[in-house]
Order: C-alpha cells, then structure tokens, then sequence
C-alpha cells in the first residue's frame, strides 16, 4: 500500500523508495548462494542465469557470504587463472562434465571451501 498526499496523489518518492528495497531484496534472493553450494556451481548458476561482467562479482558474492577473507582466496584462483568470475570457472574447475546446462550441486561439506563438489555423488536422474 502506498502513502497518500492530502490531495490523494501517491507519495512518489516513498512509492519509488518502497520498489528500490523490494528489488534490493528480490536481487539478494536470486543472487544468494545456497547453504552447501561450492563456488563451481554457484557461478555457473549465476553466469548463466546473469552473465559475467569481467570482474569477480559473483566469486565475490559467494566468499563474503561463506565468511572467509577474499583477498587471499582471489590469490589462489589467479594462481590457476582466474582472473573473473568466468575465468575462475574455465581455468580453476576445469573439470566440469559437457552438459547443456549447470547440474545441481552436490555440495560441499565445509562452507567456504574452493574444493568443488563431487558431481558423482549426484543421483543418475540429475
């Protein structure tokens, strides 16, 4: 419900207020990794649905929302050669099955690790 002004129009700045935290949270939403998603999938999940801009928005995402010090973690992907968000999955996992598509995760057991998960863990059916 919007406020009103006292001649009955809608209060624009709160209405376009009100829409800007609705879509901050709905962005926060689509974008939040998964309690046992690894970086792998996260970042085919997001590539795909979003795109990779050259930077490391996504991996960012990912490591600030497991708690650990991007900084260092960066390090060791550039060190396999990534060097975006794209990069990171092409060069650091590059051993994802050819698929049409991102599979679902397996997970991982320690949040925040760059250890993918176990693909053959997943059932036939995936």
């Amino acid at each position: 419900m919007t406020d009103s002004m006292p001649d009955g129009r809608a209060d624009v700045p709160a209405l376009a207020t009100q829409v800007e935290a609705d879509l901050a949270t709905l962005a926060d939403r689509l974008t939040a990794p998964a309690a046992r998603e690894c970086l792998r999938c996260y970042l085919l999940r997001l590539i795909t649905e979003f795109g990779c801009d050259g930077t490391y928005r996504w991996t960012l995402r990912w490591l600030e929302a497991r708690g650990t010090r991007p900084a260092s973690r960066l390090r060791q992907l550039e060190r396999r050669g990534g060097f975006c968000d794209c990069e990171v999955v092409m060069n650091a996992f590059p051993d994802y099955p050819p698929v049409p598509g991102p599979l679902p995760c397996a997970g991982v057991s320690q949040p925040g690790s760059l250890r993918p998960c176990d693909l053959r863990r997943l059932p036939e059916s995936a």
